[in-house]
């Protein structure tokens, strides 16, 4: 007798149930995963929030929506609210090409377009360091499921939407300008698009659209320099490759997942006699070309972009631009999609849904007692910000108002105060012009970064505050400490001048 997994029975039975119950396992799986065993944000969360709690209209890194949502999230549910909102954001995403999918390759085709998605790994490992990119991703696929109900169905209404999708897409990532630009040029490549420039509705859209990115644009003509600043940056991600090389790579490493599944589910390594088939409506062709264009132009535009320009700037992940890889690799299957191996790709699919976040779990027990690293989310943010903030205190009688020093320590010891001190730049000064030298000694505040043998401050920092007086250095335990050192940092106090 043939055996067809339950997967494969339920696509075909009930094709939304299964799409809800992977896309929320999923959700919980990474939500619940950080919120119980990392004592620090990941990546750049710390540096995010710090930016976000000056509520400015732009920054060095970029439009300034995630940051905002990042700081509010962060002010009513703490790091637990954070990661919530980053696994909503998946969520969002999933949904889009799942409404996506279903005007175009039928409902049950569109669930294993989500179903393969988990097979990327730019949606599952990296999406608990909520930022740019992660906001950008479910902007990125409402834009195009209300591009499709406009030019290709033709429901004049979904102009605006699309509008309201690609001004938040912009607040968001400056990558959100690559989809603009390729939606532009489908719209004038294809006959139902070009047809559609002829209705009032597209160009009434543009007024929405301008008035949602305005404050920005605004922002963007006094602070165009910082933000060229920031896209020069070199990225900490990539320190051998040359930035075209990390890119082609990164989008490569990001579709193993998905790779080992196709491969599974078309017949690799022996093809067996039977297979169960998921059959949809023959798909027309500017489907099929609506859906390969969004698919591979996006990362076509952004390689040619980083080879040409040198540096990474917003594309240093890659989320936003493989939204439709599932969507592709399902429409060129076939409107007769066999799943070969049913059994053993359905395996694949559960291990690459349960097992990353269970090994990131075992790995933060198992690190710090069989090799010497310094995993950045098991720094004590909490216990740091406490002490430091508590210090201060007694020693001037009010709250801790700022803090600086070491690029990484600073915003994390920020996170962790309990009175949320902004965080003064002074690896960068121009790059936190919500506070200067002359702010921090009128108001005082903490001095941090990594003790050395002699706990002497970097010769920076005490250029620009030449007078600060170094504290004992403070040690402090890791939840789960093993062989490693204890974390050991320098401080100083910047005390405001008497009344």
């Amino acid at each position: 007798m043939h055996y067809v997994s339950l997967i494969v029975e339920f696509v075909r039975g009930r094709p939304a149930v299964v799409f809800w119950t992977a896309a929320l396992t999923q959700a919980t799986l990474w939500t619940l995963m950080p919120a119980l065993f990392y004592s620090a944000p990941p990546g750049g969360a710390p540096l995010l929030l710090a930016i976000g709690h000056e509520f400015v209209l732009g920054s060095y890194l970029g439009p300034p929506l995630s940051f905002w949502l990042g700081e509010l999230v962060f002010r009513l549910g703490g790091a637990f609210g954070l990661y919530a909102l980053a696994q909503a954001c998946i969520v969002l995403t999933y949904w889009s090409v799942f409404m996506l999918g279903r005007r175009i390759v039928g409902t049950r085709h569109a669930v294993l377009a989500v179903l393969l998605l988990v097979g990327v790994s730019a949606f599952t490992v990296p999406s608990p360091d909520f930022g740019p990119a992660v906001l950008a991703a479910p902007f990125w696929g409402l834009a195009l499921l209300h591009y499709w109900r406009a030019i290709i169905e033709r429901e004049r209404g979904c102009w605006y939407l699309l509008a309201v999708d690609l001004g938040l897409l912009l607040l968001a990532s400056y990558v959100g300008l690559i989809l603009i630009a390729l939606m532009a040029a489908f719209t004038l490549a294809t006959a139902r698009g070009r047809a559609s420039l002829f209705h009032a509705d597209p160009w009434i859209a543009l007024l929405p659209f301008v008035i949602v990115i305005f404050p920005h644009l605004l922002w963007l003509s006094g602070g165009r320099d910082l933000v060229i600043s920031g896209l020069n940056d070199k990225s900490e991600v990539i320190d051998t490759l040359p930035p075209g090389l990390w890119l082609c790579a990164a989008l490569v490493a990001t579709h193993l997942g998905l790779g080992v599944m196709v491969a599974f589910a078309g017949g690799w390594p022996r093809r067996r006699l039977r297979a169960p088939l998921i059959e949809r409506n023959p798909v027309e062709l500017l489907g099929r070309s609506f859906v390969y264009f969004f698919a591979l132009m996006p990362a076509a535009v952004a390689i040619a972009i980083v080879f040409v320009c040198g540096r990474l700037g917003p594309l240093d992940h890659v989320a936003p631009l493989v939204v439709l890889s599932g969507l592709a690799v399902v429409v060129a299957a076939g409107d007769q999609l066999p799943i070969y191996h049913e059994r053993t790709v359905s395996s694949i699919w559960l291990g690459l849904l349960v097992v990353p976040p269970i090994f990131v779990m075992i790995g933060l027990g198992v690190l710090p007692w069989t090799a010497p690293v310094d995993l950045k989310v098991s720094q004590p943010a909490n216990a740091e910000g406490r002490f430091f903030a508590d210090s201060f205190q007694r020693r001037t009688g009010q709250p801790l108002s700022y803090v600086t020093g070491d690029a990484r320590l600073a915003p994390l010891v920020a996170l962790g105060a309990p009175s949320r001190p902004h965080v003064y730049f002074d690896w960068a000064p121009q790059r936190s012009p919500w506070a200067s030298p002359a702010d921090f000694r009128a108001h005082g505040g903490i001095l941090v970064w990594p003790a050395e043998a002699d706990g002497a401050p970097p010769a920076a920092l005490k250029a620009q505050f030449p007078d600060l007086v170094p504290e004992v250095p403070r040690s402090f335990v890791r939840r789960m400490q093993g062989i490693l050192p204890l974390i050991r940092l320098g401080w100083a106090t910047v005390r405001p001048p008497s009344p």
